[in-house]
């Protein structure tokens, strides 16, 4: 089988059997992951560059060594480091890379829309590793996956996501995914945070309550409040955000039923999320991390041209 698409731009642009088939690889792949020798020689001879504009750690580390474990070259580029300083434009950058032959591009933007610029402009195969308020399209891929692991299939499943919706790039394309795979879908957070006509745009549940919101659902993929995005003051402080829509044990606790955390990181915690839930057995922030590896290299193997 193969993928219906040449880059993977957002979820937006996937089927569902695109993605069960990339959650279906990166299950094999996580099982090679699981062996004394992590390593296998499938992208050999791929050469795979890792375009990162704004500043990562998770998401860039997980591409390196998803990269690494299928044994292609890579090449790391950070644009503070760079020509990109100078004045150079994304294009310029990106046409003198592949001048070195570079077969794959895994970019990083503060543009909305600039891995779908790149995808109309040069031959390489394009990885949005999230550009500016738009999608992070292996982020919510990794997300169904550890879902899956855990609860089993998405259909019928009851999914909230949690804070800073406005500014999330990873609440859009969770949003995608979990309605193209038959989950139900409800973001909660502030008002001032939540962008406007979401519910009849994206056809999904909106609750300003976090305990009601908590005690519908199966799963809560807990946001990080995105500081760095927001151009004006958008609530009180951190403190009352804290105690509104801070997820807590005593909340947990409120509710009757035992629920799935997740968060994608980096956490706030005492902000969005207690350190004594992120840490709990109902928690599964640090399985997110390892599917990322596995998802990621799903991802790499399946959009270079090498399955056949």
């Amino acid at each position: 089988m193969q993928l219906s698409i040449k880059h993977l731009l957002g979820i937006k642009d996937l089927i569902p059997q695109d993605i069960r088939l990339i959650l279906s690889t990166a299950k094999q792949f996580k099982e090679v992951l699981q062996r004394p020798i992590k390593k296998v020689p499938t992208l050999r001879d791929t050469t795979i560059i890792n375009l990162f504009y704004e500043n990562s750690t998770r998401t860039r580390i997980s591409f390196e060594l998803a990269e690494k474990r299928l044994s292609a070259d890579t090449i790391n580029f950070s644009a503070s480091a760079s020509s990109v300083s100078k004045g150079e434009t994304l294009l310029d950058t990106v046409n003198n890379v592949l001048s070195m032959k570079v077969d794959m591009v895994v970019i990083r933007h503060a543009a909305s829309g600039a891995p779908h610029f790149l995808a109309k402009h040069i031959p390489a195969a394009i990885i949005n590793a999230g550009d500016g308020i738009n999608e992070h399209p292996t982020q919510a891929l990794l997300d169904a996956y550890s879902i899956e692991e855990r609860i089993g299939s998405l259909e019928g499943k009851k999914i909230v996501l949690v804070g800073d919706i406005m500014h999330s790039r990873v609440a859009l394309s969770n949003i995608y995914l979990l309605k193209k795979m038959g989950a139900e879908v409800m973001v909660a957070g502030p008002p001032t945070l939540m962008p406007k006509y979401i519910e009849e745009a994206l056809q999904v549940k909106v609750e300003y309550n976090l305990q009601k919101a908590l005690q519908w659902c199966d799963v809560a993929n807990i946001l990080r409040i995105q500081l760095e995005r927001q151009s004006q003051v958008l609530f009180s402080s951190l403190r009352e955000y804290n105690l509104s829509y801070g997820v807590s044990r005593k909340l947990l606790d409120s509710i009757n039923k035992e629920i799935v955390i997740m968060h994608p990181g980096p956490i706030n915690r005492g902000v969005e999320i207690d350190s004594d839930v992120a840490d709990s057995h109902q928690s599964i922030i640090l399985q997110q991390v390892e599917n990322g590896v596995a998802v990621r290299m799903a991802v790499l193997y399946l959009l270079s041209g090498k399955t056949s």
